[in-house]
């Protein structure tokens, strides 16, 4: 299998590439400075060839969105996804399958969300992923197309958990203001085994939610990561506080989706890691 990446040098990317590792897969990766070779050029060393097409790459969303950053945010998933879907479909030989990532941020906080769902979030993160989405599924008549909305991906090298770890574990930990907003999340290693699942497994296309089955609170979420850690989780963060650090960004703190992985459960995958308490002991037990 030969796997083209793209954001391999990211949190998620970095233990892709060791997955792959594992499973014996020739990988070629997709930089920065790759994207911006000629389309004849790019098509010709990035994607002819390749059994499967990764693409991870995207600026941070936990950064104060300026106008300017707003942009970078949109523009570093839309154009990628678009130069890469572009070569898809002109290449020779096309690959099997192309997983292009997404967020769960397209949907609303209100409702449970499926695969089906439609009830989508008025948001500007929400606007990213729609127009994400739709460059990746230009594809879809030449290949496998596959959207994976992650929700928050949890490991020890990276990610939340490594900004929240050190505040938590000295017992300064808190919840986001109520609380009650849900994280639909997934440990690492499952996301990864969950890649490696989708693109051997030919029944799955289209939209794949890339959750554990067991969403939980922000309340919850704090309160557990405090006893894991064996502290106490007292304290709240007020609203407005966020939104002076992270503008407009902070409304992906504020409000959360409750995503469940109907596709991949049914599909037959199983995860390691399904609760939070599996997960949080893992990386800390």
């Amino acid at each position: 299998m030969v796997v083209s990446i793209t954001g391999s040098s990211g949190f998620i990317g970095q233990a892709l590439i060791r997955k792959m590792g594992e499973l014996g897969w020739a990988f070629r990766i997709i930089g920065r400075d790759s994207l911006k070779k000629p389309d004849a050029e790019f098509r010709e060393e990035f994607i002819e060839g390749s059994d499967a097409v990764i693409n991870l790459a995207g600026a941070p969303v936990a950064k104060k969105w300026t106008s300017g950053y707003k942009t970078e945010i949109m523009d570093s998933r839309v154009l990628t996804t678009r130069k890469i879907s572009s070569a898809i479909n002109h290449v020779e030989k096309k690959p099997e399958i192309f997983i292009s990532a997404s967020a769960i941020g397209i949907y609303d906080s209100v409702n449970t969300h499926g695969e089906s769902s439609t009830d989508f979030a008025d948001s500007y993160l929400a606007q990213v992923c729609k127009n994400w989405e739709q460059e990746a599924m230009n594809s879809q008549q030449v290949t496998r197309v596959v959207i994976l909305r992650t929700g928050m991906v949890l490991g020890n090298d990276g990610g939340a958990l490594k900004k929240m770890h050190l505040p938590f574990s000295i017992g300064l930990g808190a919840k986001i203001g109520k609380g009650t907003q849900y994280m639909s999340f997934i440990h690492l290693n499952d996301l990864t085994e969950a890649i490696a699942f989708i693109t051997v497994n030919k029944e799955l296309s289209g939209i794949v939610n890339a959750v554990t089955p067991y969403p939980t609170s922000n309340e919850e979420f704090s309160d557990r990561l405090a006893k894991v850690l064996g502290q106490s989780c007292l304290l709240t963060i007020p609203p407005f506080i966020l939104k002076i650090i992270y503008g407009e960004g902070a409304e992906v703190l504020l409000e959360g989706q409750r995503v469940l992985p109907e596709k991949l459960e049914q599909a037959g995958f199983r995860f390691r890691y399904p609760t939070l308490l599996n997960a949080l002991v893992q990386i800390y037990g």
